[in-house]
């Protein structure tokens, strides 16, 4: 839009796309196929390749082949042994990055478009007291007070469904009296039923891991987190490994993730802190004090369920509420995820397979039910 200089009105123009190289518009598809992958960088060129033949990707003047070579010139790949002593390539803690990044854009939103995460911090300090009041964001507000849920609610109202989107107009800030840090666990399921009758759930649920630890690694560089997955055991692994994360033929120890997790957060000094999981909620496997698993896939075990229930009172007594992500739209799953949120006061966020934009939003520290759609 130009201000005519002859008139007091205003003279409108064509809306022309921003220009776009041919790398610029190929990369987004490599970081789409690269998670959906787990990393395996031959098979994500693979499907590039096959996405080319029938959409006309590239050009004679720009093939996949002039892709692959701008990706290592840019440093996204790089040489490696294969452990049958071939050579190949694989993705640089760059590419990782770069597709935590686009994870937290297609999630949660391009906060950077709205210049919210580059404005200071007015203090800082270990104690952290909310007033509860809610109020639109101004210059000057830190990403930390943001509010996300009435934020996304009010990024629904503003922009519709059609496309999820958060812009600085939608974004409602949480008055605090100081500033804290925050210890956060994440938790992600990689049972076999993550990928069962023919739905890939672990892939969306890696994308909501890799926004969740970018958000809080870029917004809020003062806390810390720790991830951990769960399959017939836990253990915990490194923000890199995310994008490489599969299923196994594992059962599922919910109270085995929520032990190690409580462990975890037990040795940090910080007074807030807190659990997000991310599962298709539906625990399958215990282990005894004795060592022996005692398993059952059918259906939901109601001794399984009560020893997670248990695990979620226990975090509610240690002041340490769970955010659930839950990554299935089955009634009975999300029936044993409400119990479960209740028992711990925590919060549940129903993302199904479409990511935020169709999610429930349950509060039970509010005791209030929202649909954000």
């Amino acid at each position: 839009m130009k201000k005519n200089s002859i008139t007091s009105g205003f003279q409108f123009t064509k809306y022309e796309a921003p220009f776009k190289t041919p790398f610029e518009k190929l990369f987004p598809i490599f970081q789409e196929l690269i998670t959906h992958t787990s990393g395996d960088f031959d098979e994500a060129i693979d499907w590039l390749r096959q996405l080319d033949v029938e959409y006309q990707l590239t050009t004679p003047e720009y093939t996949i082949d002039d892709f692959i070579e701008d990706l290592k010139k840019k440093g996204y790949i790089k040489d490696e042994i294969k452990p049958d002593g071939s050579g190949g390539m694989a993705i640089t803690a760059k590419t990782e990055r770069a597709i935590r990044q686009h994870a937290l854009e297609q999630i949660f939103g391009n906060l950077n478009k709205a210049g919210s995460g580059n404005h200071k911090t007015k203090q800082s300090g270990k104690g952290d007291e909310q007033t509860g009041d809610l109020r639109e964001f101004q210059f000057g507000d830190s990403v930390e007070q943001i509010s996300l849920t009435e934020s996304l609610k009010n990024a629904q109202i503003n922009n519709g469904v059609g496309e999820f989107k958060l812009t600085e107009r939608d974004l409602v800030v949480e008055d605090n009296h100081h500033k804290s840090q925050m210890s956060t666990v994440l938790m992600i399921d990689i049972s076999h039923s993550m990928i069962l009758y023919g739905e890939d759930r672990i892939t969306p649920a890696k994308k909501v891991a890799m926004a969740l630890a970018e958000l809080i690694t870029t917004r809020y560089p003062k806390d810390t987190l720790d991830i951990l997955v769960f399959g017939n055991d836990a253990w915990t692994i490194k923000i890199k490994d995310l994008p490489y994360l599969q299923v196994g033929p594992y059962h599922t120890n919910t109270v085995a993730g929520l032990q190690l997790a409580m462990d975890i957060l037990r040795r940090k000094r910080n007074t807030n802190k807190q659990i997000f999981m991310i599962t298709d909620g539906k625990p399958s496997c215990v282990r005894e004090k004795n060592g022996e698993y005692y398993m059952n896939s059918n259906g939901l075990d109601q001794y399984i369920v009560e020893k997670c229930y248990n695990q979620a009172a226990q975090a509610r007594k240690l002041h340490i509420p769970i955010t659930t992500f839950m990554i299935a739209r089955d009634p009975y799953l999300q029936q044993f995820v409400n119990y479960f949120t209740e028992a711990n006061q925590g919060k549940a966020f129903y993302t199904g397979l479409k990511g935020l934009g169709e999610m429930i939003f349950e509060d039970y520290e509010n005791n209030r039910k929202k649909k954000i759609r």
